[in-house]
């Protein structure tokens, strides 16, 4: 029995958090997870405008590897996507949603990616405060606002876990392709926009980050079990 079982509604823990009555509030209810699909739509059209008036920008990519290139619209994609599966299980228990493997990457994916440049936002504006701290108008959206925001990426990572379920195999592909990400990002020079080169402290940063996101979501998930999965894919065919 896992912990999220013997928890109940009410109580928390260290791998689920946040009570899981506020996330049946909000993700299990049309207007709260509407409203929370729209502000994720916006804030990816937000950042899509930064990386289109950036210096390399996404114009100096081909589009197939926007997705390499746009690290937090990416994580805001993968995020909306994770949280739009539960739209055809409203008025239900959040934590019974169906799952399959695909979602299962999904969401692992959503996760992996939200946690990693939420957190790697603050660090790396954090590396060269000279830079970016202060309290200027520009400054106030520059540090304040850009990190606020992208550490908000945490919690929308953190509710994942109460729907969603992972595998051995979608963690593994997850940190293949964050790796394969800090390789575009790096060995070629697409890492995000910043006031300053980076260097071997934040490539290193980047790369255990890739490895740090995907081991909290072995943690965080619970395991989708491979003869749960073929059993849900016979009774899909039964019904059909």
């Amino acid at each position: 029995m896992d912990d999220a079982t013997t928890e109940g509604t009410t109580g928390t823990t260290l791998r689920r958090p946040i009570p899981e009555r506020w996330v049946q509030y909000y993700l299990g209810n049309g207007p709260s997870l509407a409203w929370l699909l729209v502000v994720n739509a916006a804030a990816f059209l937000v950042g899509v405008s930064f990386y289109v008036h950036s210096e390399p920008s996404l114009r100096d990519v081909s589009s197939l590897l926007y997705p390499l290139f746009g690290d937090s619209p990416t994580a805001l994609a993968l995020g909306t996507l994770s949280l739009a599966t539960l739209l055809p299980h409203l008025g239900n228990r959040v934590r019974d949603a169906p799952t399959n493997y695909p979602l299962t990457v999904i969401h692992t994916l959503a996760f992996v990616w939200l946690v990693k440049y939420g957190i790697w936002t603050a660090v790396a504006l954090n590396l060269r405060p000279d830079l970016y701290f202060g309290f200027t108008p520009d400054l106030l959206w520059d540090y304040w606002g850009i990190m606020l925001t992208h550490l908000f990426f945490l919690v929308e990572a953190l509710l994942i876990p109460y729907y969603g379920k992972t595998t051995r195999s979608a963690l593994a592909l997850a940190l293949a392709l964050a790796f394969i990400n800090d390789v575009y990002d790096y060995g070629f020079g697409f890492y995000p926009p910043l006031k300053y080169e980076a260097g071997v402290l934040l490539t290193a940063i980047t790369i255990a980050l890739s490895v740090l996101s995907v081991a909290l979501a072995a943690w965080l998930f619970d395991r989708q079990e491979s003869n749960t999965m073929r059993t849900d894919a016979v009774s899909a065919a039964e019904r059909q």
